[in-house]
C-alpha cells in the first residue's frame, strides 16, 4: 500500500486566526493527542511578531516544550525572515518554513512587503536556514487565486517554485490560501510544477471555502502528489486574506485516502479525540465532511464492544 505524507497544521495555521487563544499548555496537549493519532509530522508554531498574530506569542516556550516531550516528532515552524529564523534557532528549531505569496498584494497585506522584496527575504532566509543545517519549506501562497489581484499567471508560480527550490527548499508547498481552486486547475498546476519541481519535493495545502477540498486533494493525489497539510477538525483560516475558510480536515483526508488504497499511519479514532479536545478548548463547533459519520460509527463500535 503506498504511503503519503501529512503534515497537521492545527497548532499554527489552525490556531493562528482564532478568537479564543489556547493556552501553551493546551497547544502542547493538542500536539500530544495528534501524536497518539499517528501523525509523525506537525507545523507547531510560528516566529512571527506577537503584535501581528497574539495567538503565536509563546512560540519560543512551545517549542521547547514540543522537542523535550516528543523528540521523534518532525516540527516545523513558521519564520517570516531573518529575525524569526533566528528566534526560531535558538528556541530548538529543526525545521523551518517561508510563506511566499503569488502576488505583490498579497505580500503587501500579509508581510507588508513587494513581490520583489518578499521574494529576497525568502531567498536570503532559507539560505540561512541551510548554512544552519535547518530542514526547510516554502510555501508559495495564494498559487490558485488571491484575494486581490485574482488568479496568479500560471509562468509566475512557477517561477517563484523554482526560484525557493534554488535557494534552499526541501519541500516546495503549494498553497490554495482561500480555497477557491478546483479539481482541473490542480491538476494543471501540479502537472505544471512537475516539471520545475521534483515531485517528490511538492507538497499541497488546501481549503475548504468553496467544499472541494477532498476532491482537489484527490485531483492532486491523481498528479503525482503524496505530500499534504492538513488540520484536525478542519481549524484554520488566514488572518490576512478575506474569505478564508478552514483547512482541508486532517480526518477528511485520512478517510479519502485510506479508502482509495494509501497508507497514512493515523488512527480516525484517536483523531476524532483531538478534534473533541479542540472543539472544547475553542468553544465552537469543529470537525471536516467525515466527522458526523465517523462519530456514528465509533458510537456504534462502542455500543457493540
Amino acid at each position: 500500500m503506498e504511503q503519503i505524507f501529512i503534515t497537521d497544521v492545527s497548532p499554527r495555521d489552525g490556531l493562528q486566526n482564532q478568537a479564543l487563544h489556547l493556552s501553551t499548555a493546551a497547544k502542547l496537549e493538542l500536539i500530544r493527542l495528534l501524536c497518539l493519532a499517528g501523525v509523525s509530522s506537525i507545523e507547531a508554531t510560528s516566529f512571527v511578531s506577537p503584535k501581528a498574530v497574539p495567538q503565536m506569542a509563546d512560540a519560543a516556550e512551545l517549542l521547547h516544550q514540543v522537542n523535550q516531550a516528543f523528540p521523534a516528532l518532525r516540527s516545523s515552524v513558521l519564520v517570516p525572515n531573518l529575525k524569526g529564523l533566528q528566534r526560531a534557532q535558538a528556541a530548538g528549531a529543526k525545521e523551518i518554513a517561508v510563506v511566499l505569496s503569488a502576488t505583490d498584494m498579497m505580500n503587501q497585506k500579509n508581510i507588508n512587503m513587494s513581490l520583489a522584496a518578499a521574494v529576497a527575504a525568502s531567498e536570503q532566509t532559507l539560505r540561512q536556514a541551510k548554512i544552519n543545517r535547518l530542514r526547510t519549506r516554502a510555501y508559495i501562497a495564494v498559487a490558485f487565486e488571491c484575494p486581490f489581484e485574482g488568479i496568479p499567471p500560471l509562468d509566475r508560480v512557477l517561477a517563484l517554485a523554482e526560484q525557493m527550490l534554488q535557494a534552499g527548499a526541501d519541500e516546495i508547498v503549494i498553497a490554495d490560501t482561500i480555497g477557491a481552486a478546483a479539481p482541473a486547475a490542480v491538476k494543471e498546476r501540479i502537472t505544471a510544477l512537475a516539471e520545475v519541481v521534483p515531485l517528490a519535493k511538492l507538497a499541497i495545502h488546501l481549503h475548504d471555502t468553496r467544499g472541494m477540498a477532498v476532491a482537489n486533494a484527490w485531483a492532486s493525489l491523481e498528479a503525482g502528489i503524496r505530500r499534504f497539510d492538513a488540520s484536525a477538525g478542519g481549524i484554520g483560516g488566514c488572518p490576512f486574506a478575506p474569505g478564508a475558510a478552514g483547512n482541508l480536515a486532517t480526518e477528511d483526508l485520512v478517510l479519502m485516502a485510506e479508502h482509495s488504497g494509501f497508507s497514512t499511519g493515523i488512527n480516525l479514532d484517536r483523531l476524532l479525540t483531538v478534534v473533541d479536545f479542540a472543539q472544547a478548548e475553542l468553544q465552537r463547533p469543529l470537525g471536516g465532511r467525515s466527522s458526523t459519520w465517523l462519530r456514528r460509527q465509533r458510537e456504534r463500535r462502542a455500543a457493540g464492544d
